[in-house]
């Protein structure tokens, strides 16, 4: 029995959750079982009020036959606010076994009624104070308890950005509390066990409050007061004593108010901290408090108050630097190594009144400088002011900054030289789990992936950013949705994303209409594949999650966004009006611009059939079976009209750039010869670049999808490996540590884009994550059973450069590894599949005679539970467990040239060129001829008069470049063979 286990029990996606107002919370579990194909066939979820108290419990299931172990519903008496409950889970398998009970878990639930709030919004006295002042207010109020404690919660938020004390200390380590909502319309409030950190007698609450997101600057035009200009503290703190007694400490009139050593804290501008200021010992006892000022009651516009739903801000990480040094121009800067979002922690000790600066910046300019002019108006400076009492700490409290690179003013004896072990990196974003992990032999994607790691990280604070650095930080819906895939493969994002699309929900235009950005801060609003948001990103939160209750929550929001596009126009079905982004930084289009060649209407269409397919399929998820039918009959009708406006008589698309190919693809608005065409074109397209793309925001996350999903998945390859601009790996060559904006953020003689729109971490691009895990790697699931209930894994491999991928993933059910490694002569691949799913894997070119799984063969093994020879390869069904094949490589790795190569993959190699150019030695020095032939293949070259080059000369050139290749791949693998007897 100990070898089936329930594990990883949760609640909304969370461990032990404090404070939720979710009135049937959802539990689910993984399974651990040492045996192949475990699927559960029954599972008992008991619910009670204590840890021990089961016998009796609130909610009982009773045996209930599902094999469903996600989300499932509490469905118990009604639960009451401020209550602890205890859960634990047993399972029953398809062998016959019962579990053990799982280890008790929890969930605490927080006001459920708002009627429960009886505490008073706050804020200085304004005839005491200004509260437009700059510096964060601190507010505190001394109370007395009498009785020993049992238990004790705070319920706070803010009115901007607020840090919680209790005697002394700082109670939990989240950071820009409450978060940045729709403010109006939305407000978390969060929930602080301080049961520890209260005193039997005197006791005092504190609070520090900065402007963040609900006062301070906010977008490029220097916005401020967006939400309101006053800040404000609502908080209620509940204590139960042990003789059952309850008492409630409210802010309200009776607290003090002062400003204190943090003079300034913006967002994008920094914090100035002047420690001389210090009121120590101000959220503790004996503290005189006799020259504070008096506070009052406000009535802010909040319409709605709701627990904590995203993922806490927190530090996650520390970096140390890695070097400091003087520039040109005479500063003094710290190279961090990496691109990173957060603050620097720093530690001095000098004279009182001494002033440090640091200036923040991403990158150093081709002369060595540091380069700010990409911030536009943000400063990114924070100032510290020392107190002089000895060694000192200190880390900006209200701010975050992007940056790699600090210059340092200011600093005692740093004209000798900084003392890096006084400056700390501290990473700062919303703290989602890690669920993600790829790799490969090649080291430059390697990095590659690093960078969209990183890239999600600095922006995913509280909402999903374009930026972290420059005067923007802005919740961009196309950025959201182009990338959410590739986000969600990387970190748990259930959570996050739930709550960015209620606010999504919630700053919904009247008439269907989304805003550019969430929450709504800057004008302008419903451009395609933005406004795809309200769609895309729901539907994937429940591919990746099975969150069918996500999916009914927003189903209003994505039929009013459907239904605005209808409305657009004269035609229902062809959106070719109003203002879009169209293919956002596309390099197609004209000089400085930063629009794509791609018509508007086109990619606006293609988007609307996207859209209305999702929503089609929504309603089939949720039953909705009217809509099924109505939106199944827009989709084919908006198709038609896509057709005959974009596609020719012939079957061409009338369109001849790279991302109308690849959305006429990727969307299915294409079909049968019209679709070979058309796919046959797009790869025409990228060989006539060089194999280089031209697509911008909307084309490239799909573009490597559309070339391996229809035949040529090589150009696929050379386009992730290309080095050259633009590409994804030039940035690289450029020692990026983030996804850039721009292709050429910094061009290749060391110069740089504009500074109107040049940020060094902007995640969109790294969307290709996406398309390296689920065809690279091959990890992917079937859309029918979600949340990788049912597990495809179907590798395409990449040649000679990627012989090793290897991605897994920590879903719902467990983690998910697909490994493949090959050698001249083996593939091996390396398979874990989850307990409670089961898996298709196509192991490619294989042969099923020629399979071991083990030492054994395919049929003599457990949890394989079907098996298929196609002309793919070898198809199987298996369950859960860890498997490794092995199989014969009868392709090898190296490239097989033909006369069918193309001279253009010839030319890619230098020495493969010196063999060609060798028989055509008129051309040799003939860029423009050599230009004309690159897409032709080789047979096309024989006894055309300027190659001179005959049949036997073409074989003759095969069998060179053949044995060139064998030669490379002996040598490489001898390289391979050496390095990992070093790593071993």
């Amino acid at each position: 029995m100990a070898n089936l286990q329930v594990t990883a029990v949760t609640c909304e996606y969370r461990t032990n959750p404090l404070g939720i107002d979710i009135s049937q919370p959802r539990l689910s579990w993984r399974i651990e079982s040492e045996r192949r194909g475990t699927l559960q066939q029954a599972y008992q979820i008991q619910v009670s009020l204590t840890e021990t108290g089961f016998e009796n419990p609130v909610w009982d299931t009773g045996l209930i036959d599902s094999d469903q172990s996600l989300h499932i519903e509490y469905n118990g008496p009604q639960l009451a606010s401020r209550t602890r409950y205890f859960y634990h889970v047993k399972v029953w398998d398809n062998f016959g076994r019962e579990s053990e009970w799982s280890d008790t878990a929890r969930w605490e639930t927080a006001l459920l009624d708002p009627s429960e709030w009886k505490a008073s919004w706050i804020t200085p006295n304004p005839e005491e104070m200004n509260s437009q002042t700059e510096p964060a207010f601190m507010l505190r109020k001394p109370f007395n308890l009498k009785k020993p404690i049992e238990s004790a919660r705070i319920y706070a938020t803010g009115l901007g950005v607020y840090e919680l004390y209790l005697n002394g200390d700082k109670v939990g380590d989240e950071l820009l509390a409450p978060g940045w909502t729709s403010y109006h319309k939305r407000i978390q409030y969060q929930t602080y066990d301080v049961t520890t950190q209260l005193n039997n007698n005197d006791n005092v609450i504190g609070v520090m409050l900065a402007d963040g997101w609900y006062k301070g600057n906010l977008a490029w035009e220097n916005k401020r007061h967006i939400y309101g200009d006053q800040r404000a503290v609502l908080l209620q703190l509940h204590v139960r004593y042990d003789d059952g007694t309850e008492e409630v400490i409210n802010s309200d009139s009776t607290w003090k108010a002062a400003t204190g050593p943090i003079l300034y804290s913006e967002f994008y501008h920094g914090e100035t901290y002047d420690a001389r200021l210090e009121k120590d010992g101000w959220s503790e006892e004996n503290f005189d408090d006799k020259a504070w000022k008096g506070v009052v009651v406000c009535h802010p516009q909040v319409n709605s108050m709701v627990s904590q739903e995203n993922n806490p801000v927190r530090v996650t990480e520390t970096i140390r630097p890695i070097s400091s040094f003087v520039t040109p121009a005479g500063d003094t800067v710290i190279d961090f190594g990496q691109n990173m979002v957060g603050r620097v922690r720093l530690s001095v000790n000098a004279p009182a009144g001494t002033e440090i600066v640091l200036k923040h910046a991403e990158v150093l300019d081709k002369d060595g400088n540091i380069y700010f002019g990409n911030l536009r108006s943000a400063k990114q400076t924070v100032k510290y002011i020392t107190k002089g009492t000895g060694t000192e700490n200190y880390a900006p409290y209200f701010t975050f900054l992007g940056f790699r690179y600090v210059k340092v003013e200011g600093y005692p004896g740093q004209e000798n030289g900084l003392p890096l072990e006084n400056f700390v990196g501290e990473v700062i974003h919303s703290d989602m789990e890690p669920t993600g992990e790829f790799e490969t032999s090649n080291s430059m994607v390697n990095q590659l992936q690093q960078n969209i790691v990183w890239g999600q990280r600095g922006n995913f604070v509280d909402v999903p950013t374009d930026c972290p650095q420059r005067d923007e930080r802005l919740g961009w819906t196309g950025d959201a949705q182009v990338f959410i895939r590739t986000a969600l493969f990387n970190y748990h994002g259930g959570q996050f994303f739930t709550k960015w699309l209620r606010d999504l929900k919630a700053d919904q235009l009247p008439d269907g209409g989304v805003p550019f950005v969430i929450p709504q801060v800057v004008d302008g609003a419903s451009s395609a594949a933005w406004g795809d948001a309200a769609v895309i990103c729901p539907w994937n939160v429940y591919l990746s999650y099975g969150d069918e209750r996500l999916l009914a929550e927003q189903y209003d929001s994505m039929k009013a966004w459907v239904e605005y596009i209808r409305v657009q126009g004269e035609n229902e079905y062809l959106w070719n009006t109003g203002f879009h982004f169209g293919d956002w930084l596309g390099l197609d289009g004209k000089e400085d611009s930063y629009y794509g060649a791609t018509p508007n209407d086109l990619v606006a269409t293609a988007f609307y059939a996207y859209s209305t397919r999702l929503l089609r399929d929504t309603a089939a998820v949720l039953n909705k079976a009217e809509d099924v039918q109505t939106y199944g009959e827009i989709l084919e009708h908006v198709i038609e009209e896509f057709r005959n406006e974009f596609v020719t008589k012939n079957g061409r698309l009338a369109v001849p750039t790279q991302t109308a190919h690849v959305l006429a693809l990727m969307f299915d608005l294409v079909e049968g010869q019209v679709r070979e065409r058309v796919a046959h074109d797009l790869n025409e397209l990228v060989l006539d670049s060089d194999y280089h793309l031209t697509t911008g925001f909307v084309g490239t996350p799909y573009l490597c999808f559309v070339l391996s999903n229809n035949g040529y998945h090589e150009t696929a390859v050379k386009l992730l490996l290309q080095k050259t601009y633009p590409s994804w790996l030039y940035s690289i060559t450029k020692g990026a540590t983030t996804i850039w904006e721009h292709w050429d953020g910094i061009k290749p003689d060391g110069s740089f884009w504009s500074d109107d729109m040049n940020s060094y971490n902007h995640y969109a691009y790294g969307a290709i994550g996406d398309w390296m895990y689920r065809v690279l790697a091959g990890l992917d699931m079937d859309k029918a059973e979600p949340a990788y209930k049912r597990i495809r894994i179907q590798p395409k491999f990449g040649g000679k450069e990627l012989t090793y991928v290897r991605a897994s993933h920590n879903s719902m059910y467990g983690n998910i590894i697909s490994s493949w490694n090959l050698t001249n002569e083996d593939i091996t691949a390396e398979i874990e599949i989850p307990a409670n799913t089961t898996a298709q894997i196509l192991l490619p070119f294989a042969k099923v005679t020629d399979v071991k799984e083990g030492i054994n063969a395919l049929a003599e093994m457990d949890g394989i539970i079907d098996i298929c020879q196609t002309e793919d390869g070898v198809s199987l069904e298996i369950g859960s467990g860890s498997y490794r094949f092995v199989y014969p490589n009868e392709r090898g790795i190296g490239v097989v040239y033909t006369s069918d190569t193309k001279v253009i993959d010839i030319l890619a190699n230098e020495k493969a060129a010196e063999v060609l150019i060798g028989y055509m030695p008129k051309i040799a020095s003939n860029t423009s001829i050599l230009t004309s032939l690159k897409k032709q293949k080789l047979s096309e070259l024989v006894a055309q008069p300027f190659t001179n080059l005959s049949p036997n000369q073409m074989e003759e050139v095969i069998e060179k470049l053949n044995q060139l290749e064998r030669e490379t791949v002996e040598l490489s693998e001898i390289k391979n063979g050496l390095q990992n007897q070093i790593n071993y």
